[in-house]
């Protein structure tokens, strides 16, 4: 050993005999030979010189103020003795007789000034002796803190701030000051000394995760009960706790309630020390197990007092994470994992029952919990339900799925015909079913054009889907469903978007002539088929598996989880509200979408309808399992949606299409457009027109897409008509432009020709589009004379499209005024109704 070495021995010596502090281990595990103690008895000898050197110092600075005492003594006991004399002088006075009036006067004063003057002698006696008194008590505090008596020494800091208060001397005075300076300063020296005892019975090692609470130490002359009192002295009793379960969290809680953790650590007490030990499973009994020794051991070891502050900070902390990490992850979605969650709910209970006779408070959350269960397996249910479907959205509408639709329909003889050219098919082995209709057509004196435009958009209609006086009705839809109320229901099909006093006849004329009576019909199964995404499927399912777990607790009353029966009956509700809440986001990604949604959306409402009817008419279901279904509002709700997404694309496609023809302006008046640019346009809003067909034809049933694109083209026609109209003047090459951008535009008839049709096949344009005659008929009177417009609208069927004031003002746009464009004129106007339509 160095002589550096033997110097720090002294060091450490002193500051243990000053301050109460152990050395470093590095200095206290070394071996201490003879020739060491010579150089620390010097260091002890230096700090004891050195302390009584303070010690005068102390006595030097304060020697002003003994000394003041010690004259104010003198001072008073001489008073007090000419007090004495003065009073005997008074009473030999008043034995004397001849004592005159004003001698007597005189004494009196006298007497009551020796009697304030007494007052006050007595008030700085008491003082004097009163901070006597405190200082002498705050030695007491210095010499039991030196010996580590700490309760004694805050028993005498107690007393002597009691006594410091009752000293009736100002605060502001000298000496109070100075005593109020050592009391504070002989408090917070006790304190680091009770810090010191405190750290030496409650040791924890975060590291190593240990945790260790002794009742009371034998170097150490308080015990942990002892240990209350200090703390309530200083106020830190709920701060103390605070720490505390800070740092039993770091060292054992927070490890073993760290579910993300690979390798979950054990809990064990051995001896006096609670450590982190071995491993431990990750399921809740097995938390709640190990948790339970921690209580337990703190419980038994922390007085009442602070087990019951150390609640406070630790319950709210705690029963939170328990709750969120480990429980509502362990709660199924299903009826399946009821077992295993059974037990986790015992062993939650039993925890909690264990708290409440540790004395632990503050754990209603989890038992609540507890005794709420079917409500959080109800929620955990929802939660799940409505997450399964967000994230099926998330992922994409995924591989379309081919859907048939099977119906079987009383049809009339036109009917039939309509259906066998728009590609409609049988079920079953009739493949005669289209040549049963051929019979007697020509026969019959059937008109084939009129055929075509028997009535304005009966596609629909050949299959059942609305009544007579229905038009509005979504395709693919029930005839008593109602349309989205949010739009105008006609402009789901692409109807009345201009409606004037123009097309007021045309929407009248088609079923101008009499209905051919259906004097011969037939019962067939028609057929059709349409692409759904890959969400309709998962929802049904989704819905099917809350409905079996509910109707499987209705029939068993024993079940813990019987309770929320009713609220599962309402999830589908819930995950329907979803599916409408976020698909009209995910499906608007793809090409498509609205059109995919609206079939879904069909599909849905369908298939729970087709659910709802067969669950009625199962025998083994509870009766009250029957009655909890209700989809009837969901069914009407999904219809509705339908419709809308219906109704928002079309709305959608036919605002393009007029921005392509040049949207509010006039496609025909603008000046810096010259023929080429206006082909251009038209080309455009075909093109336009012939993709969307195109994607809907993959998605869409035969029936809707006609209608749907139809409309599409309805709105190009339309457009196109209404700018004819609003011109001021036609001349002849303007009107040879018009003719070459409507025939350009009418090519659009392929898209209507029956499968497999030749050449001379006549398109079903018109059936879906009600301005396409009106357009073609349009073209022919742009390219006639006066003679060949007589004919169109006397001998042909102009005046099925126009009125006689269109066509009277299209004259005027066309011809110049003269005789026999007057005559013309007259003529047509004498004939409104040339058809006798």
């Amino acid at each position: 050993m160095t002589s550096v070495e033997a110097g720090q021995i002294g060091h450490a010596l002193v500051e243990f005999s000053l301050y109460g502090t152990f050395p470093e281990e590095d200095i206290s595990s070394q071996q201490v030979a003879g020739r060491d103690l010579g150089p620390a008895l010097e260091s002890l000898d230096a700090a004891r010189t050195k302390l009584e050197a303070e010690v005068h110092q102390i006595n030097q600075e304060t020697a002003d103020d003994v000394n003041q005492w010690v004259a104010t003594a003198k001072s008073l006991e001489d008073d007090i003795n000419k007090t004495r004399s003065w009073a005997n002088e008074i009473v030999r006075r008043s034995e004397a007789p001849d004592v005159s009036g004003k001698t007597i006067q005189e004494a009196e004063d006298k007497v009551n000034f020796l009697r304030r003057e007494a007052t006050y002698n007595q008030q700085v006696h008491h003082a004097m002796t009163s901070i006597k008194h405190v200082n002498e008590l705050l030695d007491q505090v210095e010499q039991a803190r030196d010996e580590r008596r700490i309760l004694d020494s805050l028993h005498l800091l107690e007393e002597s701030w009691a006594a410091l208060d009752g000293i009736p001397v100002s605060k502001s005075c000298r000496v109070m000051k100075l005593l109020d300076i050592r009391a504070f300063e002989l408090k917070s020296a006790v304190h680091d000394v009770f810090d010191h005892i405190w750290n030496s019975l409650v040791q924890i090692d975060t590291e190593a995760g240990k945790v260790t609470v002794f009742e009371g130490r034998e170097d150490e002359q308080m015990n942990l009960a002892e240990a209350v009192i200090g703390l309530k002295a200083y106020k830190e009793v709920d701060q103390r706790m605070a720490l505390l379960w800070h740092s039993v969290d770091q060292a054992l809680v927070g490890p073993r309630t760290k579910l993300e953790s690979q390798e979950m650590p054990g809990v064990k007490v051995e001896g006096s020390t609670l450590n982190l030990s071995g491993k431990a499973d990750k399921t809740v009994v097995s938390l709640f197990s190990d948790l339970e020794h921690i209580m337990t051991y703190l419980s038994e070891r922390l007085p009442p007092e602070l087990v019951h502050s150390l609640s406070n900070v630790m319950m709210p902390n705690l029963i939170p994470r328990i709750i969120s990490l480990w429980l509502d992850s362990a709660v199924p979605a299903t009826l399946k994992e009821m077992n295993e969650f059974q037990d986790i709910v015992d062993a939650t209970r039993s925890f909690c029952n264990a708290l409440g006779n540790l004395q632990f408070s503050g754990h209603e959350e989890l038992q609540e919990w507890v005794d709420n269960v079917p409500r959080v397996w109800l929620a955990k249910c929802r939660e799940t339900a409505l997450d399964s479907v967000r994230l099926q959205l998330g992922q994409g509408l995924g591989v379309a799925k081919e859907i048939e639709r099977v119906e079987t329909q009383t049809v009339s003889q036109s009917e039939g015909r309509e259906l066998a050219a728009n590609g409609a098919t049988p079920s079953g082995d009739d493949d005669d079913w289209g040549a049963a209709w051929s019979d007697g057509g020509a026969d019959a004196g059937v008109d084939t054009q009129a055929d075509h435009h028997m009535t304005e958009d009966d596609g629909a209609d050949a299959w059942g889907w609305g009544g007579e006086d229905d038009t509005t009705t979504q395709p693919n839809m029930p005839k008593d469903e109602p349309v989205a109320e949010e739009q105008d229901p006609t402009e789901a099909w692409g109807w009345g978007e201009e409606e004037t006093a123009e097309t007021a006849h045309e929407k009248r004329a088609p079923n101008a002539k009499a209905p051919m009576p259906k004097t011969q019909t037939r019962e067939v199964t028609l057929k059709e088929t349409y692409n759904i995404s890959s969400m309709p499927e998962p929802v049904l399912a989704l819905i099917s598996t809350i409905l079996e777990d509910g109707a499987s607790l209705v029939g068993s009353d024993g079940n813990p989880m019987a309770a929320a029966a009713a609220g599962l009956f309402s999830l589908p509700t819930l995950v329907l509200a979803m599916f409408r809440a976020v698909s009209t986001y995910y499906y608007a990604l793809e090409d498509g979408g609205n059109m995919f949604l609206y079939n879904d959306a069909t599909y849905l409402a369908e298939q729970l309808a087709e659910l709802a009817s067969k669950w009625k008419a199962r025998d083994d279901l509870a009766p009250r399992a029957i009655a909890m279904l209700r989809l009837d509002n969901d069914i009407k709700t999904l219809h509705s949606f339908a419709a809308r997404a219906y109704a928002s694309e079309m709305s959608t496609r036919r605002t393009v299409l007029r921005d392509l023809l040049s949207g509010s302006q006039n496609l025909l008046q603008q000046d810096d457009l010259d023929s080429s640019d206006l082909e251009a346009q038209v080309d455009n809003a075909t093109g336009h027109v012939r993709a969307l067909a195109a994607t809907w034809s993959k998605i869409l049933s035969k029936s809707a897409w006609s209608q749907a694109v139809g409309s599409l083209v309805d709105t190009v026609a339309s457009k196109l008509v209404t700018d004819v109209m609003d011109l001021p003047g036609i001349g002849q090459d303007e009107a040879y432009n018009i003719a070459n951008l409507i025939a350009r535009l009418t090519k659009l008839d392929d898209l209507f020709l029956p499968p497999g049709a030749g050449e001379d096949a006549m398109a079903a344009t018109a059936e879906y589009a009600s301005s396409w005659l009106r357009l073609k008929y349009l073209s022919l009177f742009l390219q006639s004379n006066l003679p060949d417009v007589r004919y169109l609208w006397v001998e042909s069927e102009l005046s099925l499209y126009f009125t006689v004031d269109e066509v009277v003002e299209l004259i005027g746009l066309s011809f110049v005024d003269n005789a026999r464009t007057r005559e013309v004129v007259r003529e047509i106007e004498g004939k409104p109704h040339p058809l006798g339509q």
